[in-house]
């Protein structure tokens, strides 16, 4: 790689990583005068956090925006003409970026949104085909965490037999595998929640105490 394109690569993931930190839940709730989803609930402010803030349809809002950066993040390597292993690196990093904003001391979301939204940029067919079960999943057994495990796994293996069978680039191989690992690696204590019988449902109040 020239040095001029090797530049061109770090400043573009470094990009990502600022998109990915920008946090919409956050914003979305001081626009809207609602209360900030950090002091509620799980404290991060992805979709199921922030809908507990400020109810369904700003959360929705606020998901669809963080949904967008992931998108904007490939697109943007896309544009510049960076290379198909430049988008996935900028489509890894928008999700780390939004899990572990800079702007929020390193908080943030569990990376659902973003991870869908770079998927929509590189195979939108697997992306419409993951969404009706990731909203199955949630509204069966109103896990929210759930959806988005099992979300996510459908959409890296679907990825990784589209990239295997088509054939795609093979670096899809990476944000196949990436995108789903980060997405569980930052759902980490919900798992193990889950696992104990003691993850909350969508819905269920908060316990006292």
């Amino acid at each position: 790689m020239e040095p001029f394109d090797l530049l061109r690569a770090v400043l573009i993931v470094a990009a990502a990583y600022l998109i990915g930190g920008i946090p919409f839940g956050v914003i979305v709730a001081k626009v809207s005068g609602g209360p900030d989803p950090r002091t509620m609930g799980s404290g991060r402010t992805g979709g199921a956090n922030t809908m507990r803030a400020i109810g369904p349809r700003l959360a929705l809002l606020a998901g669809l925006l963080d949904m967008v950066k992931g998108t904007v993040a490939v697109l943007l390597a896309r544009a510049l003409g960076a290379g198909v292993e430049v988008e996935v690196l900028a489509g890894l990093a928008v999700i780390i970026g939004h899990s572990r904003s800079p702007f929020l001391g390193f908080g943030g979301g569990r990376g659902v949104a973003p991870a869908f939204g770079g998927l929509l940029a590189f195979q939108p067919l697997i992306a419409l085909a993951v969404l009706p079960v990731f909203i199955g999943v949630i509204l069966v057994t109103r896990y929210s965490s759930l959806g988005s495990l099992i979300g996510s796994a459908m959409a890296g293996i679907l990825m990784v037999i589209a990239t295997a069978v088509i054939p795609l680039d093979p670096w899809m191989y990476l944000y196949a595998l990436g995108g789903w690992g980060l997405v569980w690696l930052f759902h980490k204590d919900n798992i193990e929640r889950l696992l104990a019988g003691q993850e909350r449902k969508i819905g269920t109040p908060r316990p006292e105490g």
